[in-house]
């Protein structure tokens, strides 16, 4: 399974990357989307799979006997989520906005300065 899901990372890195540089704003924004699924997936495969085992304490021992599910790349990856979600909509609205004023999304179009009559 760790297999499958380091394959599918660099898949997703690689798809990212190729996407963020192409010269379209969409394509530049689902290459970031791909490339935070990326980050996250990766995250969570150096956390390591253990199956079923909540890292929960019982009343009467005083630390874990066996292997269990570490918390905290479960906690960062839940925050990284959020925070890519917050960038990736204030993205979008900012391309939005760029192609109201220029009417192109191609970023070799946008940089240049002379006026398009």
């Amino acid at each position: 399974m760790e297999l499958i899901l380091a394959i599918l990372t660099g898949v997703l890195y690689a798809a990212g990357i190729y996407l963020i540089l192409r010269r379209s704003l969409v394509k530049l924004i689902i290459g970031l989307v791909l490339l935070g699924n990326a980050i996250n997936l990766l995250i969570f495969l150096m956390g390591g799979l253990v199956e079923g085992n909540p890292p929960i304490i019982s009343g009467e021992e005083k630390v874990l006997a066996e292997g269990f599910a570490d918390p905290v790349p479960q906690a960062l990856i839940l925050t990284a989520i959020v925070i890519s979600f917050g960038l990736q909509s204030f993205a979008i609205v900012l391309i939005k906005r760029a192609y109201q004023v220029v009417k192109t999304d191609d970023l070799d179009q946008m940089n240049t300065t002379d006026k398009i009559e």
